[in-house]
């Protein structure tokens, strides 16, 4: 997102829903008027950056990783096996969610983020690192489910974080616009994940990928977390503004004693967002190729085709849903789903590479709706004294619920059924469920 010009000192008016007066978004730093929003924006976006590049890393490269840590005969067994490492370093992220929302809602946004993204790099170093089943036995595996549950446990305040601090930061009338930034750099990390995971597979051979080619993307990763480390340490606190009293407060208790609410909607609409991204921008290459519908090599081509579409379309969303609300755009991209998943992966099995492109697109734009409004839609939902840790619970549950294990959900289901199709009655159930979050969260004034 380029620098604007726009100086963190053009602070939104945030009320919070129960306060007599409004409060002013962007806190009180004595330091504040010297830093840029693009700043404030490449501080945020480079972290997340990081941690979807490495998800991306581990998507793409999982039948790799499968043979190096899974030696098996049977490729779904092995397949299954790295995806259940995958959905595993989920399991951590609810705890981490808890840990960073406290931090920043107590000590600050910045402090939460600086440490968050210390944490995931040296893990993501030392997956590099890390020998396969063939040198040290069951202990590769065993490292690398720990190792994927550190990074797991990091990263769960790094959507929150950089949302809560973008939307605090942003000026009036355009928190969709800055928030968008949050999924915008999830998909260029993606991107990035997919070129480079393209370009070894097309100049390694499958030997020297299995040898030593897939730890490239995670020595990639590691050193650009200190260049994210150094941006943070710039930010400006938007903590300031809280009032003393309810910086003494405990966060999480604050909000099951009274915004359970909104915690349980909120949980619902993040759950569509959950499955969706994991499964259209992180898992489709390995669905298109196990279907037998394209090859990997091809199926990684269309997915990047399909990243690079989805980044302006996530920007777009943003300053839509500034215009029309968020919640008219959320209820739009469930319905979509809701009518249109059967019918495109009923079409997926029966296309040529082109319509399998626009197939892929069609998911992409659905997806777009959604995330492009879902940051923007959570940091409104919870006040500011406790909207780091509210976003952080609802979002990081519904990950490690639904999305990081839809993947190993997925191969199970086609491995079982037979049929590309099936899974996609998963995908619908929960975008039906989020319809009707999405229309009760009406009653609940959003905070602005």
């Amino acid at each position: 997102m380029p620098d604007s010009g726009l100086v963190v000192s053009m602070e939104p008016v945030i009320t919070v829903p129960g306060d007599a007066a409004p409060t002013r978004g962007g806190g009180g730093s004595a330091t504040q008027g010297d830093i840029s929003f693009g700043t404030v924006a490449m501080g945020c976006s480079i972290g997340t950056f990081i941690e979807w590049f490495d998800y991306a890393s581990y998507g793409y490269l999982a039948e790799t990783i499968a043979r190096v840590f899974f030696p098996s005969t049977d490729r779904h067994a092995g397949l299954m096996a790295t995806y259940a490492i995958f959905a595993l370093s989920f399991v951590l992220r609810p705890v981490g969610g808890v840990m960073w929302g406290h931090i920043g809602d107590r000590l600050g946004r910045r402090v939460a983020l600086s440490l968050s993204i210390g944490a995931m790099s040296v893990a993501t170093a030392l997956i590099a690192l890390l020998p396969g089943y063939g040198r040290i036995g069951m202990a590769g595996p065993v490292a690398l489910l720990v190792l994927r549950m550190v990074q797991g446990f990091s990263s769960s305040g790094e959507y929150a974080g950089a949302s809560t601090i973008l939307m605090e930061h942003a000026p009036p009338g355009k928190c969709g616009l800055a928030t968008a930034l949050v999924p915008a750099s999830e998909a260029l990390g993606l991107l990035t994940g997919a070129l480079m995971v393209a370009a070894l597979s097309g100049g390694l051979t499958d030997t020297q990928m299995q040898d030593w080619g897939w730890r490239i993307p995670f020595l990639f990763g590691a050193p650009l977390g200190v260049v994210a480390w150094l941006f943070r340490g710039r930010l400006a606190e938007t903590l300031h503004g809280v009032a003393e009293a309810e910086r003494q407060d405990v966060p999480i208790l604050v909000l099951l004693r009274d915004y359970r609410p909104h915690l349980l909607l909120g949980l619902g609409i993040s759950a569509l967002d959950a499955i969706g991204f994991y499964f259209i921008l992180n898992f489709m290459p390995v669905f298109i190729s196990t279907a037998g519908v394209l090859s990997s090599h091809m199926a990684t081509v269309v997915q990047t085709v399909l990243l690079a579409a989805f980044i302006p379309a996530v920007f777009a969303m943003g300053v839509l849903s500034d215009r029309v609300g968020r919640r008219p755009m959320l209820l739009l991209a469930s319905i979509l789903f809701v009518v249109l998943t059967i019918p495109l992966l009923w079409l997926l099995g029966r296309s040529s590479f082109l319509g399998v492109v626009a197939i892929e697109l069609a998911f992409g734009g659905m997806l777009a709706i959604n995330e492009g409004t879902l940051p923007g839609f959570l940091t409104e939902l919870f006040p500011r004294h406790a909207r780091y840790s509210g976003f952080a619970l609802v979002f990081n549950i519904a990950n490690a619920a639904l999305g990081g294990t839809a993947p190993f959900v997925m191969t199970w289901i086609m491995q079982v059924s037979g049929s590309p199709v099936v899974p996609g009655v998963w995908l619908v159930s929960v975008a039906a469920a989020a319809v009707a979050c999405t229309l009760l969260s009406r009653r609940f004034a959003a905070v602005r």
